[in-house]
């Protein structure tokens, strides 16, 4: 399904192309002949009435908004340097076609379509400002249909035959200057420029011109980096979730912990319609929060003032105190609540303020922890596979080398209670081998379940002991488990859900949580009848290749109740086969970790540290998460990975760490009260490593308002992605993809057209894009979620590739779901390392070297023209055609520039959720292909949009939704 037809390939009549490539129909009924009267030019942005906004590209506001973002001097259409300029009109580069006369009325069947490449739409671009370099240039036109990447200018034998002036120079835009080339020069610098079809835009519009995310995120921590935010009852928009700096609770949580989609809240559910953007809050309970910040505080729950005895919620500076502090207004209910006496404190100023306020987390802080009571420890239970073709493999010796090793550096941590940690250790074939590791007993007894349909497991005392007492006859078994016979064939497989099963039961007899390893080696199998591999690319059937089958949630409900995380590492040397094993392992909380084998260093190096990341990684068990809002507002709907239950603002999961994130939709059930504004509260109760039972608390107030701009000017595009992305790949299990793309776009489309009519001046011309401030990078983020892998499928994705991806990124925080969708592209060479540069094919040249940075893939790429010296400091190579592509390490080489590389890769891989292959990739190679996938500026290989054409159509959809 391919969303733009390929280049060099003239596109059928508009209505076939839209329904073939699923653009939606939002054009009103009825004959169009020209949509677009006044569309003049494509100014990507226009200023609203007393609302910032981008113009893209005059960056001229308008006189009555003062602070409207003005980049650069408006450039005039027919104006430069005092001469005229006029009208271009280049001919296609199919010479088949010629010129359309500009004037010739639109064709009606175009609804929500590109017009067809004859069809003329001049664009005034920006005039960009350099060092010692202040004039204005001429503006670069729009050309019709022609394809020429990110360097769109006009040449002097393509002149309008209408024009005065036939003699023009060829300005070309090359990464920050302009300067004036041949046509010769210019095709041999495209020649070695590696800009594939998908840089280029269909209509003309020059990539470098549009706005920027790479640029919204540097300004962002322009402003914002290393210093401090106080995070306030009310307070204004937080700093992006990609910029690091430090966050002051006054009495609102941690943006860190509690995002909302708007820091305004509409009062009205009227009005938060027209906005066509969701109001919803993500949620990363645990998450950490810079070193400099103070820990967030923990009190007994006996000392904390009881929250509201209506609703349940806790404590919080939301609360309204009343009658000199004897009763408090909940904001969650609307209930009045009496104080116990021994709670009692009075109030004192016009506001009712308890004079022990600043004493009590609970009713200063936005955030804050109560220790509630003590249960059992969690576990560390390992599951190794010792079948035939596992012991046959030659993975075991491996296996239980790194195991050993990671137990014995636990036994010497320091720190909260990883050595009094209890393990557990059993091995499977087709039965189940228990392992008695009593300190009293002289050597480990083995106990053997032979009866594995309904397990009956001997559970004593013996099969989890504290590390500190078993690790000597825990490292014995292990350096015996390689050793073990090959006995029959096991051709069958075994059914992975096996060792769950049995490390459930394990859990279970002893009552404890705990985090369940399994080292499965053997090939899979499919224990029931599964759809996984049924209707791929089905169209509209509900049926979904996503949605786990019954046993699965089952035992995921069980693991659930137990608050046992599954964590799956597949050691087999051929593909996954078989049933998809994800499931389980994803809805608890836990991971799957695949190994093609392990016989290479770097996939052994990878093992290693998914391992040690695994068991060190701070867990919460059994884990109950509630949402709390305004008693006007309700939650109708919750998105991430667990196991949904009767009522969305309560959820449950056996386990979650810092980066855990759900999304929650809120909706009006009545208006808002704009002086009380609006509060959201999630309450986490969990239980620790230590087995400690504790209570965190993070607490939300909004402002609210009657004026639909303050609501827009307090988006932000990073968390409508990470909102958006969790929505609709959690609806992915019940509707088509397709529906979904449809809808994504149809929001957007919708919002930039209410955004158009409510919040812009009436001058605003239909030729200009019109964008709030902190939604300039909006389009290029809903455009990558469009195009992933998960809603938009490549020929070359297999289902388990789709499902892996599918579970991975909904159980990403937002800066790692941000880096995910647009990637961080890092210029290396020439030093010094690290410029950020926008994800576009446009922004890589021949003799550089770049770093493809995302949570879960990282991509080197190098030039065909890098320097000799620079092969030989980083990699050792003499030549760019000795340099080898694909998986690699890079070698420690005693030079700065080899140091200042291999530690920003060591720093980047240290922040992601699992340890990650470093693949090279060198131009020209077959392997470019799985770069391609990573800018998503451009057209991707399985047929999404560039960003430049989604632009366009969203903008075009926008004004006829006004009309």
């Amino acid at each position: 399904m391919m969303d733009v037809p390929i280049p060099d390939q003239r596109p059928p009549p508009c209505q076939p192309w839209a329904v073939q490539n699923g653009w939606p129909k939002l054009t009103p009924p009825g004959s169009v002949h020209h949509p677009l009267p006044s569309f003049h030019q494509l100014n990507l942005g226009s200023p609203p009435d007393q609302n910032p906004c981008f113009s893209y590209l005059s960056g001229e506001p308008h006189p009555r908004d003062p602070g409207a973002w003005s980049p650069t001097k408006r450039i005039v259409p027919g104006e430069s340097h005092g001469r005229i300029a006029p009208p271009f009109s280049l001919p296609l580069t199919n010479e088949a076609t010629q010129p359309r006369n500009s004037q010739q009325p639109y064709s009606s069947h175009c609804s929500f379509q590109a017009a067809a490449p004859p069809y003329q739409l001049p664009i005034a671009y920006q005039a960009e400002q350099y060092s010692n370099q202040r004039e204005s240039f001429i503006p670069r036109p729009v050309l019709d249909g022609a394809n020429l990447g990110s360097s769109i200018g006009f040449s002097q034998n393509h002149a309008s035959p209408s024009s005065p002036i036939q003699q023009q120079p060829h300005w070309t835009h090359s990464k920050g200057a302009i300067s004036e080339m041949s046509p010769s020069s210019v095709a041999q610098d495209r020649a070695l420029t590696p800009q594939s079809p998908g840089s280029e835009s269909r209509y003309g519009l020059d990539p470098e011109l549009l706005p920027s995310a790479v640029k919204v995120v540097a300004e962002d921590r322009a402003e914002w980096e290393g210093k401090v935010f106080v995070s306030e009852p009310f307070s204004r928009l937080p700093p992006l979730a990609s910029t690091s700096c430090v966050i002051e609770d006054k009495g609102n949580a941690s943006p860190l912990a509690l995002r909302s989609t708007s820091y305004c809240v509409p009062c009205e559910g009227q009005t938060a319609l027209l906005t066509h953007l969701p109001l919803g809050v993500l949620v990363t309970p645990l998450a950490r929060g810079n070193s400099r910040e103070k820990p967030l505080p923990v009190r007994n729950a006996t000392d904390c003032i009881v929250g509201c005895g209506w609703c349940g919620a806790s404590m919080c500076p939301a609360m309204g105190w009343q009658d000199c502090g004897q009763r408090f207004y909940c904001p969650f209910c609307g209930k009045l609540t009496e104080v116990p006496w021994q709670h009692y404190q009075p109030t004192q100023g016009s506001e009712g303020v308890r004079v022990d306020k600043d004493t009590r987390p609970e009713l200063s802080l936005g955030s804050y922890e109560m220790l509630t009571s003590k249960d059992e420890p969690a576990a560390l239970l390992l599951a190794i596979d010792v079948s035939p073709s596992a012991l046959r493999g030659g993975n075991l010796e491996f296996v239980t080398q790194q195991i050993n090793a990671m137990l014995a550096s636990l036994k010497r941590g320091e720190g909260e209670s990883l050595s009094e940690v209890r393990v557990g250790l059993m091995t499977y074939d087709s039965r189940i081998h228990l392992y008695d590791l009593s300190p009293d007993l002289s050597r480990p007894h083995m106990l053997v379940v032979t009866e594995t349909e309904d397990l009956q497991l001997p559970v004593r005392g013996g099969l989890l002991v504290s590390l500190k007492d078993c690790l000597e006859s825990l490292s014995s078994v292990l350096q015996l488990i390689p050793q073990f016979s090959v006995d029959g064939d096991d051709s069958s497989g075994v059914p992975v859900d096996l060792p769950v099963k049995a490390g459930l039961a394990v859990l279970q007899g002893l009552g404890c949580p705990g985090k369940l390893l399994i080292f499965h080696s053997s090939g899979l199998i499919e224990t029931v009848n599964s759809n996984s591999s049924s209707g791929f690319f089905g169209t509209n059937k509900p049926k979904s290749i996503f949605q786990p089958s019954e046993q699965a949630i089952s035992l995921a409900k069980e693991c659930v109740r137990q608050g046992c995380g599954v964590h799956l590492f597949v050691l087999s040397q051929h593909d996954v086969g078989g049933a998809w094993p994800g499931h389980v392992p994803h809805l608890t909380g836990g991971a799957l970790l695949c190994y093609s084998h392990l016989q290479g260093e770097p996939d052994r190096e990878r093992f290693s540290a998914d391992l040690r990341r695994t068991v060190e990684t701070d867990t919460a068990y059994k884990a109950e998460l509630r949402i709390f809002v305004s008693k006007d507002l309700r939650v109708s709907g919750c998105y991430g990975l667990f196991v949904p239950g009767p009522s969305p603002g309560h959820v449950a999961m056996a386990t979650l760490d810092r980066r855990t994130t759900l999304a929650a939709e809120l909706a009006y059930t009545r208006a808002l009260d704009e002086t009380r504004g609006a509060a959201i509260q999630v309450v986490l109760s969990y239980s620790n490593q230590a087995g400690e039972k504790r209570t965190r608390v993070h607490t939300l107030t909004l402002r609210c308002s009657r004026h639909l701009q303050d609501t827009f000017r307090n988006f932000q595009a990073q968390t409508l992605l990470a909102f958006y992305c969790k929505k609709m790949y959690c609806s992915a299990l019940e509707r088509p993809l397709q529906d979904l793309r449809e809808e994504l776009q149809t929001e957007v489309t919708q919002a930039l057209a209410s955004y158009r009519k409510h919040c812009c001046s009436s001058s605003v011309s239909s030729g200009q894009l019109v964008l709030p401030q902190y939604l300039r990078a909006l389009p290029v983020y809903v455009n990558s979620l469009r195009k992933s892998e998960v809603l938009l499928p490549g020929l070359r994705s297999s289902v388990h590739q789709r499902l892996q991806q599918h579970s991975q990124v909904l159980g990403l925080d937002l800066p790692s779901t941000v880096t995910h969708f647009y990637p961080r592209l890092l210029a290396l060479a020439p030093p010094p390392s690290g410029e950020e540069l926008r994800c576009s094919a446009s922004s890589l040249e021949p003799r550089g070297l770049y770093l493809v940075h995302a949570p879960l893939a990282l991509l080197l790429w190098v030039g065909s023209q890098v320097p000799a010296c620079t092969l030989v400091e980083l990699f050792n190579a003499s030549c760019f055609s000795s340099l080898p592509s694909g998986e690699t390490k890079l070698p420690a080489l005693e030079n700065p520039h080899s140091a200042s590389v291999r530690s920003l890769i060591h720093s980047l891989d240290s922040q992601s959720l699992c340890a990650r292959r470093l693949f090279v990739v060198k131009q020209g190679d077959s392997c470019e292909e799985a770069l391609q996938r990573h800018l998503v500026e451009d057209k991707s290989p399985n047929g999404g949009a560039s960003y430049a054409d989604f632009l366009y159509h969203l903008h075009v959809n926008s004004v006829r939704l006004l009309q």
